[in-house]
This record gives C-alpha cells, sequence and structure tokens, in this order.
C-alpha cells in the first residue's frame, strides 16, 4: 500500500523500544513501527469518512501502548492497536476533564489554521506552552491571555528536539533563551552585558556615549560580568551576525580587564564555528548550544560520519585539532569501509584510492578495511588491502581467515614471528591432508625446520614420518636409537 499510494506525512516519536516512525499514505490510512531497528509496520484501524489528510495529528506513546491521535475539521479521533474512536466533538468546549488539562483560551484573531502547532517547555518547571506557526507569523501562547508574536522572513518549519524543552527552527533561534539572553536584550535593559554592546556598538560609531557606558560598568565593577554574559548569550544565538555582534563586545570589554582568561572566549568561538557549520541548510542539524555541549564531539563527529559527511567532520577535527586516532584517522577508516562497498570500481582502483588517501596516518587498520572488504565479497580487494598493513600479526589471521593459507605461511616467516610461523604451520596441519601438509612444509625451509623442532618435544612420531618423507637415513637411524635407549 505505501509503495502504491506513497507517503503524504511522516513522523518520528520516541519509545522505550527505540526509534518510531509513523507515516499517513496517499490511502489516508496509518502506519507505524515502534522500533525503525526492527522493522514491523503495522496499519492502523480506518477513520470512517476520512477524505483528505486529517488537519492535525500527533503520535502519543505510554505503558507500551502507542496511539495516534487526529483532528477532522471539529472532530478529535483516537486510533489505537484495534479500533477508531471519537475522543470528542466541538473542541471549543472541551473542559478540563480525566483526558485534558485545559490551560487557556486564547483567540489569534487570525482566521487561517496555522500551518504547525508545537508543544514547548521550561525545564524543571510548569511552565509550558503552545508555539503555532503559519506562512509568515509565529506565536508562543502560555497559560495567559498573552502571546509573543513573532515575524518569520520566510516559510519555515520547527522542530521540538529529543532530550531539550526549547524549540528549533531558522530565524526563531530556541524559544528556551539563556539568561544571560534575557538581561542583554530585554526592553531597557541596564544589565551589565547589555551596556557593554551598546558601548562596542557606540564605539565602532566613534561616538564618545562607548565612554559613558563603559565608565558606568567600570564604576560598578562589573565589567567581567558584562564580558561573561556576552561570551555565555551569543552561544544561544542562531543568527552568525548576532554571535558576531555579542564576541566582538566581550573583546571590546576584555581589553579593559587585566589577566581575563582567554579560555572561555576562545571555546565559545570554536563551539560557534563548529555549530554554524553544521546549521547550514545543506547538512541540516540545528542543534542547540546546550544540545551541542551535552551531546559531546565524539557523539557529533559520529553523526558525521552516519551520514558519509567525511569533508566536514575531517575539517572540523583539524580545526579543534583533535588527536588524529580520536579524530582524523577514525574518520578516514569509516570512509574507506564504506569505499570498498563501492562496486562500480575495479579491485585495483579501490585499494589504490584508499592508500592514496590514507597512507601511512597513525591509527588506521588496513587489516580492519580489509575484512570489511572481505565480508562484501570482494577478497581479491582485501587481498590488496593486506599488502599495505605493516603488522604482520594483522595480516595474517585474516589471510587465514580467507583460506589463503599458504600467503600466510609466507606474510608469517617474513615477519620473522615464530610464534607467527607456528600459528600458520598448525592451522595447515589441521587443513590439510598428511602428504599435501608435508610438500607445503617441503617449500618452506624455515616452517619446515620449526616444525621438525616442535615435533622434537611435542609429537616424535610424527618426526619420523618427515625423515622417511626426506629420505633422510641419517636422521632416521638416531631417531631409532633415541627411541631404543628410551
Amino acid at each position: 500500500e505505501v509503495l502504491q499510494n506513497h507517503v503524504l506525512e511522516a513522523k518520528v516519536f520516541h519509545t522505550e523500544y527505540g526509534t518510531g516512525v509513523a507515516i499517513l499514505t496517499g490511502a489516508h490510512r496509518f502506519s507505524l513501527t515502534t522500533n525503525i531497528d526492527d522493522l514491523k509496520l503495522r496499519r492502523m484501524p480506518e477513520v470512517p469518512g476520512l477524505q483528505k489528510p486529517p488537519s492535525c495529528w500527533a503520535v502519543l506513546s505510554q505503558d507500551r501502548v502507542t496511539i495516534i491521535l487526529l483532528a477532522v475539521v471539529q472532530d478529535l479521533y483516537l486510533l489505537d492497536n484495534t479500533s477508531c474512536s471519537v475522543v470528542v466533538s466541538e473542541p471549543r468546549r472541551v473542559s478540563a476533564g480525566s483526558r485534558a488539562e485545559k490551560l487557556c483560551e486564547f483567540n489569534s484573531s487570525i482566521r487561517s489554521p496555522p500551518k504547525q502547532m508545537v508543544w514547548c517547555m521550561r525545564p524543571r518547571s510548569r511552565q509550558r506552552a503552545v508555539v503555532a506557526a503559519w506562512d509568515r507569523q509565529l506565536m508562543v501562547v502560555g497559560n495567559s491571555t498573552e502571546c509573543i508574536q513573532y515575524p518569520l522572513g520566510k516559510r519555515c518549519h520547527f522542530q521540538r528536539p529529543a532530550q531539550t524543552a526549547g524549540l528549533c527552527g531558522p530565524s526563531l533561534g530556541h524559544c528556551r533563551l539563556c539568561q544571560a539572553s534575557q538581561e542583554i536584550f530585554k526592553i531597557a535593559s541596564m544589565a551589565p552585558g547589555a551596556l557593554l554592546l551598546e558601548a562596542q556598538k557606540e564605539y565602532e560609531k566613534e561616538s564618545q556615549k562607548a565612554d559613558e557606558y563603559l565608565r558606568e560598568i567600570k564604576d560598578q565593577k562589573l565589567l567581567p560580568e558584562a564580558v561573561s554574559q556576552c561570551i555565555e548569550a551569543a552561544g544561544y544565538e542562531h543568527e552568525p551576525d548576532t554571535q558576531k555582534s555579542l564576541l566582538r563586545a566581550a573583546s571590546f570589554g576584555k581589553c579593559f580587564i587585566d589577566k581575563f582568561p582567554p579560555e572561555s572566549f576562545v571555546r565559545m568561538c570554536q563551539d560557534l564555528r563548529v555549530l554554524n557549520a553544521i546549521r547550514d541548510y545543506q547538512i541540516g542539524i540545528p542543534l542547540t548550544f546546550t544540545q551541542y555541549k551535552r551531546l559531546t564531539i565524539e557523539v557529533l563527529l559520529d553523526r558525521l560520519v552516519l551520514r558519509r559527511l567525511y569533508p566536514l567532520a575531517i575539517r572540523i577535527c583539524e580545526y579543534l585539532r583533535l588527536s588524529e586516532i580520536q579524530g582524523v584517522s577514525r574518520i578516514l577508516a569509516h570512509w574507506a569501509c564504506y569505499k570498498v562497498q563501492q562496486k562500480d570500481k575495479s579491485d585495483e582502483e579501490v585499494a589504490h584510492a584508499i592508500n592514496q588517501k590514507l597512507g601511512d596516518t597513525p591509527g588506521i587498520s588496513y587489516s580492519e578495511i580489509a575484512a570489511r572488504a572481505y565480508d562484501c565479497g570482494r577478497t581479491e580487494l582485501a587481498i590488496k588491502l593486506l599488502e599495505y598493513e605493516p603488522r604482520s600479526g594483522e595480516q595474517v589471521p585474516l589471510l587465514l581467515k580467507m583460506k589463503r593459507s599458504k600467503l600466510a605461511l609466507s606474510k608469517a616467516i617474513e615477519s620473522g614471528d615464530t610464534d607467527l610461523v607456528y600459528t600458520v604451520v598448525l592451522h595447515l596441519k589441521n587443513e590439510l591432508n598428511r602428504g599435501t601438509f608435508f610438500m607445503t612444509l617441503q617449500n618452506q625451509p624455515v616452517a619446515l625446520s620449526l616444525y621438525r623442532q616442535f615435533c622434537k618435544h611435542q609429537e616424535r612420531e610424527t618426526l619420523k614420518d618427515l625423515y622417511n618423507q626426506d629420505d633422510n637415513h641419517q636422521e632416521l637411524g638416531n631417531f631409532h636409537v633415541h627411541s631404543s635407549y628410551s
């Protein structure tokens, strides 16, 4: 049905089972899965008389039960596994009861319905709001008769990210502003950060008012606090111009402070460059500053790698000067493992391209990349990649796994590691019949000599067979003499 009628709309939701997806098809039927890692698509009951997409719908999950709540004109429906039931008609008459808590009634005075509505909450408090978006306007309505309005320069889509209680979207930034931002940008603010921002703007205009603002802050000995406020507020702004304005103010204020520690300023500049890079519409990861800090740079790099944004991930590693093993080497290894899956290029081309890119980068294991190639059914490519692996101890086990035992024996002998040679010899002994095994050792004198030493201490009868195979009558005679004494 999905292939035939296509997907009109989809919503991602989170449950105790994992990440789920619900879809509305062109036939106006709902289907969902509660865990995309274990995909079991469940078709929900049909909504009576539904001939066009609902006005709005949402997925609710509680106590291991996932349901869909949808509005069709004035009616509210509830879809569960077995049935479709009408929750309420005429939503305007809804009152607080067992199903809902009535926060307030608000008239937007806009005749057209909103394009999108999203919940927004302040953490660790009971302050809640509904954010409603139209084509060119956005409203934040709380449990009062007032609202906050934002004009939008273009059509936007807003998303309440997991693990935070704010709202992300272009032109809006973040609904939950940090305290520093509120102090600086509220009307007629006399906060140290607000005065420092004004001082810097007046300084750029070459106005003497800059000195007046600066004196007012310095007289109260609040200049360090003003600089810190501007640095902190910059992190919570999404518009680069506003970020730069705040950071310029902080830099301006630092000039008048003896021994102001620069670490916080430098770190914020770095963090904002990374955030602005991933917020670009071509990348599309609109993380807030708080999310970025909780996520850590390692997890962010993992996300970029999973999206195959390797160049950006590498540039971030180089910019933040992460260690090669933690950063660039790990990302290049992921890239190489993806590269070996490309079927349109020959084994020679792929192996050469990987070697050209990776070279002798510390922390890179060619054997791991070769193992991925082997898992993809490209044995010859795996062997070519192993040629670039400098550690024989990493080459040999994979060659044995690929049943290239003779090549593994040659590599083990080249390494000069007797333990590694013994490992391959004993593997060959179990893999080949006795005659073939002896013939293979005949072509490798080093391996044969080591195996004789092994047999002298562990398998004396096998030693006799080896001497017979070689027609070595002198050693065979010695063997019988020793046996007689024993």
